[in-house]
């Protein structure tokens, strides 16, 4: 007599689809996210005290920002494709890690050179980070709440543009500028046990199921998601690199505190109103988000000696500028599927390429001409992200996530 015994069932523990949204998860990587923000731009509101605090020049000060965005450029991309297959929650806390050393490093190095080579292996690691936060958000949230992941892990950004380079600022100069990096060192440290103590694991993608990354760049539509990125970031950073020019060409009574604490406040209501509207209506969102840019450029230009213009402008800026990482990175990762931790891992790459090309860009133009150029820039280059958010309509932004 022979007898039979069923097989285990298999563990469901990686394919099991998540029923409720993380949201102290999905806020402690939006955490790491105002972190990445705040760590890359903050040198910027810091260059006098560096400089003066290790007795090197401002523009050699300056390079910190620029070898942050090198770091990110040059890894991200390599750097994702080749731990596409490492299961998220480790490879995460590994990149949280890395980040948290090379700034504390920053934060104690007495040396320029060091101090540029920890610059650089920190906006590596950035990009590592960025490269996957969205993916991984939505892969430990449920599928139809795949919008609202997004806009919760990306209302990081906005905040660190809105509070933590004022607030490094605002330590640097009060206390000592190494207490501006060592803030941010802390708060990734709790970010990062909080993540690890909590946050879901969530699978990398099987060997057999990889695309080359040449193949992942030829996904229809993933190219035309990069030139909206390149061309809405390039007419957003050209302008807010150098908003200062352009409030002294007006004549404004506006102070750039002010300005860009306005400009922050609105991105994070834009936040919110991607989260709303993400999951159920993706496509008009994107086009009236950027069309709405648009008419906060030409109220820049035509209402710029008028400060409730102004005002209004920047609150029109903030709102649409704000939700556009939740959406963009919704289109890579919808168009990417099974790709989309490589597909957005060219988000970081594209950012930072703009952002280099706005700093030459904008330092050309205004030694020719005054600061409503900027403005004209940010016209142009938001037209050009319209058009191209029309032409890719159908292959790389769907009308539903």
């Amino acid at each position: 007599m022979t007898t039979t015994t069923s097989a285990p069932a298999p563990a469901l523990e990686s394919t099991e689809k998540p029923k409720r949204l993380p949201l102290a998860s999905l806020a402690a990587l939006a955490v790491i996210g105002f972190v990445l923000v705040a760590m890359e731009t903050m040198p910027a509101g810091l260059l006098p005290v560096i400089a003066a605090g290790m007795g090197a020049s401002e523009g050699a000060v300056g390079m910190f920002v620029s070898a942050y965005a090198l770091g990110t450029v040059i890894i991200t991309i390599p750097a994702i494709t080749l731990t596409r297959g490492m299961r998220r929650k480790p490879l995460l806390l590994g990149a949280i890690l890395g980040l948290i050393l090379a700034n504390s490093t920053t934060a104690l190095s007495s040396d320029v050179i060091l101090s540029l080579v920890s610059r650089f292996v920190a906006g590596a690691f950035s990009g590592i980070i960025w490269g996957m936060l969205a993916a991984y958000g939505r892969k430990i949230s449920p599928p139809s709440r795949a919008g609202l992941s997004l806009a919760i892990v990306s209302v990081g950004a906005p905040v660190g543009f809105a509070l933590g380079t004022p607030l490094g600022s605002w330590l640097g100069t009060t206390f000592d500028w190494r207490w501006a990096f060592a803030g941010l060192t802390a708060v990734a440290v709790i970010a990062g046990v909080f993540i690890a103590a909590i946050a879901p694991d969530a699978e990398g993608q099987p060997g057999t199921a990889r695309l080359p990354l040449v193949r992942v760049f030829r996904i229809p539509g993933i190219a035309v998601i990069l030139a909206v990125i390149f061309t809405w970031m390039l007419a957003h950073n050209t302008i807010y690199t150098y908003i200062a020019p352009y409030l002294r060409t007006t004549g404004s009574s506006l102070t750039l505190d002010v300005e860009l604490f306005i400009f922050g406040v609105a991105s994070i209501a834009g936040i919110i109103i991607t989260g709303a509207l993400l999951d159920r209506h993706p496509r008009p969102l994107l086009h009236g988000s950027v069309a709405l840019f648009i008419v906060a450029a030409v109220v820049l230009l035509a209402g710029h000696t008028s400060v409730p213009a102004i005002i209004v402008a920047t609150v029109l800026w903030g709102i649409t500028f704000g939700g556009a990482a939740a959406q963009l990175q919704a289109a890579l990762t919808t168009t990417g599927g099974a790709d989309s931790d490589v597909a957005n891992s060219f988000l970081p790459v594209a950012f930072n390429l703009a952002i280099f090309t706005a700093g030459i860009l904008g330092a050309a133009l205004l030694t020719n001409f005054g600061g409503l150029v900027l403005a004209v820039v940010m016209i142009v280059a938001g037209m050009a992200a319209l058009m191209l958010t029309i032409y890719g309509r159908r292959t790389a932004f769907p009308a539903r996530l």
